[in-house]
């Protein structure tokens, strides 16, 4: 694995097949399956289609027995997930599950058994999405509130509004939204974001995302709990429902911040789709466009984070 001190080594490929059927894995013993995990927004989808190929090569991946599990930067929870995958064609039947962040957040908002959520309070301010559909805090036990002096810690699920006690989604812009987070930093409130990408390529635009709210906080002087890739717990919570180890498995994702890296601080091989939310700033107009060595070791070694492999698309 590369380091940031050294040039990014990465190999090329045009599709997926090189890794499953000649690449390390092959190295693994008859008993063991190679496990997959795999970003869903820039890799198989753009939120509205599946990019082409990507059908074709998840089941490859399935005939070859491959365990594929979901690892999404989603603030919805791990059903909804699947529900999104089957209404955009994908056969839900190839994988073994979802792992959302907004799952994750769930669970641990839910159960406690984490001191630092054991110590939240239950009073919170909550973003959310508005056109996206607002996020139900239902079976948490939460109580949210208006008034930020009224509140014990943000919640973030979205970026485009306010939740409501009632439940219903009260529009505000990004600047309205930032202006809210001033008044927690006042109060020294703790955020816990549940979507921890800063963006997300929808339909070839890039659309903004907790974590750029996130990022904004911490940089300020606020405590945030990062609920997702990058952290380790996602990548461990994978790791143990695959029932595989570090080295048989691989992060296959379009962002070098949140997969590559995540993958990196794992100690697990790792797919970059240059197509995804890094297309612009490299040089990529069409699905499926080769993106230049050069721009690619640059931007790896802006982001320090470091691809096993490097493919245009999610492709056979």
């Amino acid at each position: 694995m590369a380091s940031a001190a050294s040039a990014p080594v990465f190999e090329r490929l045009a599709g997926i097949r090189a890794i499953a059927e000649s690449g390390r894995f092959k190295r693994l013993a008859e008993s063991v399956r190679q496990a997959w995990f795999l970003d869903q927004f820039g890799v198989l989808h753009d939120g509205k289609k599946p990019y082409p190929g990507a059908i074709l090569a998840l089941e490859k991946l399935a005939g070859n027995g491959a365990k594929m599990v979901i690892i999404s930067n989603s603030s919805r929870r791990s059903s909804l997930t699947m529900e999104k995958l089957k209404s955009l064609g994908f056969d839900t039947s190839c994988f073994l599950a979802a792992i959302t962040s907004g799952e994750l957040t769930h669970q641990h908002l839910q159960k406690r058994h984490d001191p630092w959520f054991a110590a939240l309070g239950r009073k919170c301010i909550h973003l959310t999405w508005g056109n996206r559909g607002a996020i139900s805090l239902e079976g948490l036990g939460l109580q949210v509130v208006n008034n930020v002096d009224d509140a014990e810690f943000i919640l973030a699920h979205g970026t485009e509004a306010l939740g409501l006690p009632s439940g219903d989604p009260l529009p505000k812009s990004l600047e309205e939204l930032e202006q809210i987070l001033i008044l927690g930093l006042e109060k020294r409130l703790p955020m816990v974001v549940a979507n921890p990408d800063y963006v997300t390529v929808e339909a070839r635009d890039l659309r903004v995302m907790p974590g750029t709210l996130a990022a904004k906080y911490e940089s300020l002087g606020g405590e945030v709990k990062w609920m997702g890739k990058p952290d380790k717990v996602i990548y461990t919570s994978a790791m143990s429902l695959a029932g595989v180890d570090a080295h048989e498995c691989i992060m296959v994702g379009d962002s070098l911040h949140h997969d590559i890296k995540g993958a990196n601080a794992s100690g697990i091989l790792s797919a970059f789709i240059t197509g995804g939310i890094h297309a612009a700033e490299l040089g990529l107009s069409e699905i499926g466009e080769t993106a230049g060595d050069d721009a690619i070791s640059a931007l790896c070694s802006k982001h320090g984070s470091y691809p096993s492999y490097v493919l245009p698309s999610f492709t056979w």
